[in-house]
């Protein structure tokens, strides 16, 4: 299992955003998680391509999206071309999820699949081979600075198991209320990758922070 970490650019000061983005290329940060929401799919607005495309110019690390959005198949190949490295879709939001998944791929993309708070892992049984990346909320999705759901470590163990049975190199990412208190937990239920946002960018020193959450 790796420890990765990604802070999420949605808790970072708009109005810094390239310094922001300085400081992730600085720190041990592996990926840039970008959250796109469109106030349908989840009760929030975030931001879209110039935004997304601004923070790729500047980024020196791969750019880790997650799409919040209904229909997503629509901008998968806009995505890609924006720079984004993995892209991750809802469960939720996806009628053919298969079908979705190769698309992403097919725009050359690492392909997630994202789960909310309430939605079992078995139900992605029959395509986590296909799978690069399982994003497991923590929260639900929406809004940043939310608490942690402590079901979340079990969902986590299980989703393990279920990799491991199928001999699939899906990673596990993890995002909501994310923090250096809970990262040692979460590594060790199984965990590859920790989303991090207001952890990170409201900290003092949040290269420090971030360190801390890998380190844990």
């Amino acid at each position: 299992m790796k420890r990765l970490v990604a802070p999420s650019v949605l808790a970072a000061d708009f109005l810094k955003l390239g310094e922001e983005t300085d400081m992730l290329n600085r720190s041990d940060a592996d990926w840039l998680h970008i959250d796109v929401m469109d106030g349908v799919f989840v009760p929030n607005i975030s931001f879209g391509f110039p935004v997304m495309k601004a923070i790729g110019a500047r980024a020196e690390k791969p750019l880790d999206v997650h799409l919040m959005i209904v229909d997503p198949d629509r901008y998968i190949s806009a995505f890609a071309e924006a720079g984004a490295e993995v892209i991750t879709v809802h469960y939720e939001a996806c009628t053919h999820l298969h079908r979705t998944v190769q698309a992403i791929k097919a725009a050359g993309a690492k392909a997630g699949v994202s789960l909310n708070p309430h939605t079992p892992v078995a139900v992605l049984e029959d395509i986590l081979a296909d799978l690069d990346l399982v994003l497991v909320m923590s929260v639900n999705p929406g809004f940043g600075g939310q608490k942690f759901i402590e079901k979340t470590y079990e969902k986590i163990a299980r989703l393990r198991q279920m990799i491991t049975a199928e001999k699939s190199s899906a990673l596990i990412e993890v995002d909501g209320g994310v923090n250096a208190k809970n990262a040692g937990r979460l590594y060790a239920s199984g965990a590859d990758v920790l989303v991090a946002g207001n952890a990170v960018f409201a900290a003092a020193d949040p290269e420090a922070e971030i360190r801390a959450i890998k380190g844990a």
